[in-house]
């Protein structure tokens, strides 16, 4: 039976190479295994151990650190598509509930001062009708008193035309028909309200990043307030 001791030993090898004339051309690389130190060295040794655990354990932090961060990124990445459908149909939520409660506050105003918008449309075209010799003044449900009212805004605004009333039942409450010689204006209120849902739409369609042509809604020829 062989002995591994025999084996790993190296009694007899001797890898220094000398020249002819006795100059040493390879050097031995046998170094013998140190077995005493001085407290100081040993010191220094458990010095720089600390040292190097230190950095190892600093490496293993930050290489967990990027693979966190990196896990952080995928998973909000894969969340973003959610995140966003979530946030547009939080939008479009909010702009319906905010028409329709605009809706509700515009009837409430309308039924109350349903002559406001068509005195709100004389002020505002003062200067178109001033040197018009007829208005033309098509609305449902204007009685006396709301005539009068209108016949001297229109004295204040600088008209000194004619200034002619036509019942039209088939209008709704608070919308008119403005006709003079050279202009024509025109007011829905729903009509209205349809057009800034769609403007609203449009502008969330655009935050999106997919706007898209809308069809504008139909309405009557000339200006619209």
């Amino acid at each position: 039976m062989t002995d591994p001791s025999a084996i790993n030993s190296r009694p007899f090898v001797f890898d220094t190479e000398f020249d002819v004339e006795g100059t040493v051309v390879r050097p031995s690389s046998f170094r013998p295994t140190k077995r005493a130190y001085m407290p100081a060295e040993v010191e220094a040794l458990v010095a720089q151990g600390r040292v190097e655990a230190r950095e190892a354990a600093l490496g293993e932090v930050e290489s967990i650190r990027v693979m966190a961060l990196s896990a952080i990124g995928e998973v909000l990445g894969s969340a973003m598509p959610a995140l966003t459908h979530i946030v547009q149909t939080h939008r479009e939520q909010s702009v319906d509930l905010a028409m329709a409660a605009a809706r509700v506050i515009a009837a409430a105003a309308l039924d109350h001062l349903p002559a406001g918008p068509l005195q709100s449309a004389l002020e505002t075209l003062g200067q178109e009708i001033d040197a018009a010799p007829r208005l033309v003044i098509r609305a449902a449900g204007l009685n006396e008193e709301a005539r009068t009212a209108l016949q001297a805004l229109c004295v204040d605004t600088g008209f000194s035309g004619v200034v002619a009333f036509r019942e039209d039942p088939s209008l709704p409450l608070a919308a008119f028909q403005l006709e003079w010689a050279d202009g024509r204006a025109d007011f829905d209120p729903a009509a209205a309200a349809d057009r800034i849902a769609l403007a609203l739409s449009a502008a969330l369609a655009a935050e999106a990043g997919h706007a898209e042509t809308l069809a504008p809604v139909p309405s009557p020829a000339g200006s619209d307030f």
